[in-house]
């Protein structure tokens, strides 16, 4: 099972390659949206990438505390956690 601090790696990383974002300015408490200007489909995307890279399904209809890079990393742990 991944660690957390693999899965955050893993999340900088599609965010860096995907999004163009400066590495610097993606820590645990980075908002998406006020802190990264992502919009709802880069959201979106984002979290499509996140479903396929580790097989799991985010429920985005709930409100997860998944607004920054560390609650999107705490809910996939969580959930690969329980797919256990």
């Amino acid at each position: 099972m991944k660690t957390k601090e693999e899965i955050f790696t893993d999340l900088k990383n599609i965010l860096i390659d995907r999004q163009n974002i400066d590495e610097s300015k993606i820590k645990e408490n980075t908002n998406l949206k006020k802190d990264l200007d992502l919009d709802s489909l880069d959201v979106f995307e984002l979290i499509d990438v996140v479903e396929d890279k580790y097989d799991i399904e985010i429920d985005t209809d709930t409100d997860q505390g998944i607004d920054t890079v560390g609650g999107l990393t705490e809910y996939i742990y969580k959930v690969i956690a329980e797919k256990q």
